[in-house]
């Protein structure tokens, strides 16, 4: 990741604050996405702000501008989750999602997890390349969200190292 970026906890931020500033611009940073929108702030539950910021981080410009967030959480059978990764494009392509994964599964390795994982739609490049990136093993999850809602888990054991 650039030396542009600083990578800050959601703790150290207020989180209905960053809540709405995400969701402000939730066009830009999920541009390309398949998503569509009312998915797109589904996806923002306010539990992962507030309960379980603890797990999220976003990274900033020297400025202050958001480059890219993720969200995610430690599940109690020591599944380091992935719930969402969003990269403004401006900054796509220079290691901020990477950043961002190595960040949070550095928190999660702290606090006993033994693997991360991440769920996404069949084709999604930008995931399948992140998780290549971390030599993440991609399975078919047919019906994972439902009738007709295929997904693919994306799985990899802790510690990256």
């Amino acid at each position: 990741m650039t030396d542009e970026l600083r990578l800050v906890g959601f703790e150290e931020l207020s989180a209905g604050a960053l809540l709405g500033r995400l969701l402000d611009r939730r066009a830009e940073f999920w541009s390309g996405s398949p998503l569509e929108d009312d998915a797109v702030r589904a996806l923002h539950d306010p539990v992962f702000f507030h309960q379980l910021g603890g797990f999220g981080a976003v990274a900033l410009t020297a400025d202050g501008e958001d480059a890219g967030y993720l969200l995610g959480v430690v599940s109690a059978d020591r599944l380091a989750v992935v719930h969402a990764v969003a990269v403004h494009p401006r900054w796509r392509g220079r290691g901020v999602a990477a950043a961002l994964v190595t960040r949070f599964a550095t928190l999660a390795v702290s606090v006993g997890a033994r693997a991360v994982q991440a769920v996404a739609r069949p084709g999604d490049a930008a995931a399948a390349g992140l998780a290549a990136r971390f030599g993440a093993h991609l399975a078919p999850s047919p019906g994972h969200a439902g009738p007709g809602g295929d997904r693919v888990t994306l799985t990899r054991g802790l510690p990256l190292d």
